[in-house]
């Protein structure tokens, strides 16, 4: 009895500690994310504006007018359009990348250093290197596709309502799957040979094996991968925003927002805007987590 009072006593004294340790942290965490997540939320039900002193509380005002906005709508579609077409590419083609480095060939070294230089390339300057690629009179894509014959005219791609889209999409790609090329390639290390092995005795192929023992063993960090790049890519603004600006064909729900609170100085409106961007990327991850549970059971 002794000895559980004492071992119940130490335990409340390494949570006590632990506490202490961790609240500068959470103060931290508490200054820099809840409040400013508070007051937009506080803002997006009253009509705040650059123009006004004073706001007026219009409770669920501008969560109606953005539901009934059409740009809102185009830019939503815009958004989970280039999430899951950039995100579902990343990872198909990081999987894909992951297995030719994990193999032992010539050059092994070099060629995973090689698929880093995307990934340590700055975001704004990788956006504006794509877009002079794609410049439609001296632009190396362009260039590259007349002598090659695929195309007969040169194409402004970032300007063509059809191809703007899945322009940013590809250098998304390009840029990003490294960072799941990475991922996986720790993952596939982290495999028994044993496993391998066995499934090659039972008589199964490489098709076999990818699907029978790679894949489900990649399961978790594939989910890690998705969740991360999903995250990101349902608030990209900076790619978009460098290479195409505020065209309608590529808007995306950030760049709505920033429009509505810094360019037409409505601030309830962009806040509300805000809002609903946070929602809709914690209801995706909770879905997508959730998927996974089911599957696991």
């Amino acid at each position: 009895m002794i000895l559980f009072k004492r071992a119940e006593t130490l335990a409340a004294t390494h949570a006590r500690t632990a506490v202490l340790f961790l609240a500068p942290t959470f103060l931290v965490l508490a200054a820099v994310g809840l409040y400013p997540l508070s007051r937009t939320i506080w803002l997006s039900f009253t009509d705040a504006n650059f123009f006004a002193d004073e706001a007026r509380f219009v409770w669920f005002d501008n969560y109606i007018d953005l539901h009934s906005n059409p740009d809102w709508w185009a830019a939503l579609y815009n958004t989970v359009f280039f999430a899951v077409a950039s995100v579902a590419l990343q990872v198909v083609l990081g999987i894909a990348f992951a297995m030719v480095l994990n193999v032992n060939f010539t050059g092994r070294k070099f060629a995973r250093a090689a698929n880093l230089i995307p990934l340590v390339i700055a975001l704004t300057v990788a956006s504006q290197l794509w877009k002079w690629m794609y410049h439609d009179v001296f632009g190396v894509v362009n260039d590259a596709l007349l002598r090659l014959g695929l195309i007969q005219d040169p194409v402004a791609w970032l300007n063509n309502p059809s191809t703007a889209l899945w322009a940013i999409i590809a250098m998304s790609t390009w840029k990003f799957v490294p960072f799941v090329t990475l991922l996986v390639l720790a993952s596939l290390q982290g495999i028994p040979k044993e496993l391998y092995e066995a499934a090659e005795i039972d008589g199964a192929g490489p098709i076999a094996r990818f699907i029978r023992v790679t894949l489900p063993m990649l399961k978790s960090a594939i989910a890690v991968v998705v969740v991360f790049r999903m995250l990101d890519a349902l608030r990209v603004f900076d790619i978009v925003y460098v290479m195409t600006g505020n065209s309608p064909a590529t808007v995306t729900i950030s760049m709505f927002a920033r429009q509505q609170m810094i360019e037409f100085g409505l601030v309830g409106a962009g806040s509300a805007a805000s809002v609903e961007i946070f929602l809709l990327i914690i209801l995706g991850t909770m879905v997508y987590m959730r998927m996974l549970k089911v599957e696991d059971r």
